[in-house]
């Protein structure tokens, strides 16, 4: 599938800002599942393109000048192809270090207590068919939900609620690998979702040793195909925000972001 992808994001504020950083991650990965032909990316005065510690493309955006208003648009073409959810182990990076708990996938006794049981299915059955059942499990006990949490809320926070949206699915994904001893990582993206409904989303990738890395997206219970196109992986939300940043001065901000995915030829 060939999608072409535009997003933008405004910063609009009442007072202005002297000097504004944000760190972009809205570059898509080179990997095996999806190839950039095309990606640009236009905003503040200076950008800045590196690689994080994630194999992430991260670009650096300062602008110096004073500002009431800043646009970030980033626009392309992803060619994606469908490989039932699994991408090798080809990053470089040791997948027992995502076993490491952060802020925002730490677990608790109530998510032990529910996550536990997968563990007996993972001996029986086998690690896909344990996350399968874990994915399937949690979809029913948290319903998708907006308005209930942000994305600074912890897995344990959302899982007491029973709600919230696609980021609190995957923390708390992870945080349940986690306790069966599954390595797991947070990726963020777009998804192309038919009937020309499109969104940015997360989901998680596993690591299960015969296969690789392979994506469970508990909010929609499947895993990736070629309507999915990869941004950037991390341990959490805080390591993969599209769009993060500082500034001096400034306030009453307010945020306008537009994303558009269309299939082309």
């Amino acid at each position: 599938m060939r999608l072409k992808i535009t997003h933008e994001t405004i910063y609009s504020l009442t007072h202005a800002a002297s000097r504004s950083v944000q760190y972009l991650r809205l570059t898509p990965r080179a990997d095996r599942c999806q190839r950039v032909e095309s990606w640009s990316i236009t905003g503040p005065d200076s950008i800045r393109a590196w690689t994080d510690g994630y194999g992430n493309v991260v670009h650096l955006a300062t602008e110096s000048e004073t500002h009431d208003e800043l646009v970030i648009h980033v626009s392309g073409v992803v060619s994606t192809r469908d490989t039932a959810g699994i991408l090798p182990l080809d990053d470089g990076l040791p997948p027992d270090m995502f076993l490491r708990p952060t802020d925002l996938t730490i677990d608790d006794d109530a998510i032990r207590a529910f996550a536990q049981p997968f563990a007996d299915v993972r001996r029986d059955s086998g690690d896909v068919a344990a996350l399968h059942a874990l994915m399937s499990a949690q979809a029913d006990s948290i319903a998708f939900e907006a308005g209930h949490t942000t994305v600074g809320t912890p897995a344990a926070t959302a899982f007491a609620k029973g709600r919230g949206v696609c980021q609190d699915h995957t923390h708390v994904f992870i945080a349940a690998c986690r306790v069966i001893g599954l390595p797991c990582r947070y990726v963020s993206g777009y998804l192309a979702a038919g009937q020309g409904d499109v969104a940015t989303h997360a989901w998680a990738e596993a690591f299960v040793s015969d296969l690789g890395w392979v994506s469970f997206d508990v909010a929609n219970r499947q895993s990736a195909t070629d309507a999915y196109v990869r941004l950037a992986v991390g341990p959490d939300y805080s390591a993969v925000a599209p769009v993060i940043g500082v500034r001096t001065g400034g306030g009453g901000e307010e945020i306008s972001v537009a994303v558009t995915v269309q299939q082309v030829q």
